[in-house]
């Protein structure tokens, strides 16, 4: 896997288990290996398996993105709080190469991004961006990119919006 300077927390720990245990997550084929204490870097591997092979003996595309999808709005949900609305408002994948070997993804949410979302919250109420992911092997060849977009709101003004369309 990815080398960091992170550790796991008792916490994170926890939730890498329920992760990998959990159906959403066990369906797609991939494993969390690892999730550091502050939440703001997760690594997930894949595989080709009897869960993630498709009919040309490849890892399936749903499985591919799948095994991405939720992490970048749990992460951000565990840094910003309780304060916070956080929700996965689109995504991009685009397949660059079949699976047939061990593939790993690192998320990851840099200190100046938090701040900066937090900023744009305060002023804004609301915002969103983006954030870049890949599949690559061991030796650095990507075989999936994707583009998760993310959006974060005060939870009062979530609140406000909310009734405001009723």
């Amino acid at each position: 896997m990815y080398e960091t300077t992170k550790s796991e927390s008792r916490r994170s720990t926890t939730m890498r288990w329920g992760f990998n245990f959990w159906p959403c997550i066990w369906c797609t084929g991939s494993r969390v290996e690892f999730i550091s204490g502050d939440f703001s870097e997760l690594h997930v591997s894949l595989r080709l398996n009897i869960r993630t092979r498709n009919k040309v003996g490849t890892v399936y595309g749903g499985s591919i993105y799948s095994s991405v999808d939720p992490y970048f709005m749990l992460m951000f949900m565990q840094i910003l709080g309780k304060d916070y609305v956080v929700w996965d408002k689109a995504a991009f994948v685009k397949f660059v190469r079949p699976i047939v070997n061990a593939v790993k993804c690192r998320f990851l949410i840099s200190d100046e991004l938090v701040e900066e979302v937090k900023q744009k919250v305060a002023e804004l109420g609301e915002y969103t961006f983006e954030l870049p992911l890949k599949y690559e092997d061991e030796d650095g060849k990507i075989y999936a990119v994707f583009t998760k977009t993310v959006y974060a709101a005060g939870k009062e003004f979530y609140k406000q919006k909310l009734a405001n369309r009723s």
